[in-house]
């Protein structure tokens, strides 16, 4: 067998240079993570549980990028959503309105129920 001589590396080998916990997270923040997994729990061939988790981690401007805005139109999340969520309802209340009106002005009413004694079947 023969003898290694270890005198002459001595010295330690470079690695990595070492990072900050900062420059971690800007890294991170600028370029983006995507952590997905499952989980699945079977019983003798039977799938009783899959549970598939995605996770996207980036900066507000990276996300806009990669096409993820959903925090610009949840109304819960965003004031601006939420005014046009309301401003979107009050229009559609004011078309359903507007609609009605002009159907009773043109169509007769409705009978309740077949057979119902109204004043509107007996022209009174």
């Amino acid at each position: 067998m023969a003898e290694l001589d270890f005198r002459g590396a001595a010295q330690p080998v470079a690695g990595p240079p070492a990072a900050s916990l900062a420059d971690i997270l800007e890294r991170v923040l600028d370029k983006g993570i995507v952590i997905a997994g499952d989980i699945k729990i079977d019983l003798l061939d039977i799938e009783l549980l899959t549970i598939r988790l995605r996770l996207f981690v980036a900066s507000v401007d990276t996300a806009k990028k990669a096409g993820i805005d959903w925090w610009e139109t949840d109304p819960a999340l965003s004031s601006r959503a939420a005014r046009d969520a309301l401003r979107e309802e009050n229009n559609e209340l004011r078309r359903r309105l507007e609609a009605q009106e002009a159907g009773e002005d043109e169509a007769p009413r409705a009978v309740d129920a077949p057979g119902a004694d109204s004043a509107a079947t007996q022209g009174k």
